[in-house]
């Protein structure tokens, strides 16, 4: 990779990791479904510049509610909850064990073993991991949150049938489509009342955290992400996002003081060596149909 690109990446592992703290900042005055609907709101204004892509609505819809409505808003759930921030990174990067997993399963590519070793290393982290949950945050907390990694995985896979399209189009589109059916939860959830006061009443750091999530975070750091995929082979791109949960976790130190136990530390260093083992492994070859 260019020296350029590689701090490229770098930045993006960068702004993905600050994004979580900002998310944890911003749910002290939003709930859930508006700070997530806000946030892709305000990644969706490109779609008043550019037109839709050529990829069917039900395509796009089906991407949009999977990799990012399903993906972030579970996220959200989960921190508003409890769940500490640094936690919350590692156990979506988990999203690699599921894509494997899922595309094993859907498509017939068979993980090499250097990929199931991965599998089981980082399935062994979360187990650990599950040891712990009840303490500083409840079952139900962490059981939303996995609906992160597994929405994730699930967008991936489907993100493949649209390809073709500009980048950057397509997210700004995606973002629109997660949008509208956000505020509308919003709305239902919280009820019109308290979501416009939510709204008018929103301080300049929630706001400053919003504009980093929505603008940054979610339009400028995806297309820089992929053009860097699209430029790149993915075995060279994909293994900058291990340094996701190390930002995520590190800053969540700072600023919040969050601390993990021994039992804890040990399983997100065992999801994240999994995550590294799975990533850096071969490309799964497809299962060859018999007869």
């Amino acid at each position: 990779m260019k020296p350029a690109d590689i701090l490229i990446a770098l930045l993006v592992a960068i702004i993905w990791g600050l994004a979580f703290v900002a998310s944890r900042i911003a749910l002290d005055e939003l709930s859930p479904e508006l700070m997530t609907a806000m946030r892709f709101t305000i990644a969706a204004v490109p779609c008043l510049f550019i037109p839709k892509p050529k990829v069917a609505w039900s395509l796009l819809i089906a991407i949009s509610f999977t990799l990012f409505l399903g993906q972030f808003l579970s996220q959200a759930y989960g921190i508003a909850h409890g769940v500490p921030v640094g936690l919350t990174s590692v156990v979506v990067q988990s999203q690699a064990l599921f894509t494997i997993g899922l595309a094993a399963i859907v498509f017939g590519e068979r993980p090499t073993p250097l990929q199931t070793l991965g599998i089981v290393i980082a399935a062994a982290g979360l187990l650990m991991i599950c040891g712990t949950v009840g303490y500083d945050f409840s079952v139900g907390a962490f059981a939303v949150l996995m609906i992160s990694p597994a929405s994730f995985a699930v967008g991936n896979l489907l993100l493949r049938s649209a390809c073709g399209a500009p980048m950057f189009d397509l997210f700004a589109w995606l973002c629109l489509a997660s949008a509208v059916p956000l505020f509308a939860l919003a709305l239902i959830a919280n009820g019109p009342a308290a979501t416009w006061a939510s709204l008018t009443h929103m301080s300049l750091t929630s706001a400053l955290c919003m504009l980093m999530l929505g603008a940054i975070s979610t339009s400028i750091a995806y297309w820089l992400w992929g053009r860097l995929l699209r430029d790149y082979p993915a075995a060279q791109v994909v293994p900058f996002a291990l340094l996701v949960p190390f930002v995520g976790s590190a800053a969540s130190s700072i600023v919040f003081g969050e601390r993990f136990g021994p039992l804890r530390l040990a399983g997100m260093l065992t999801v994240i060596g999994g995550i590294a083992v799975m990533v850096l492994a071969r490309r799964p070859q497809a299962l060859q149909k018999t007869a």
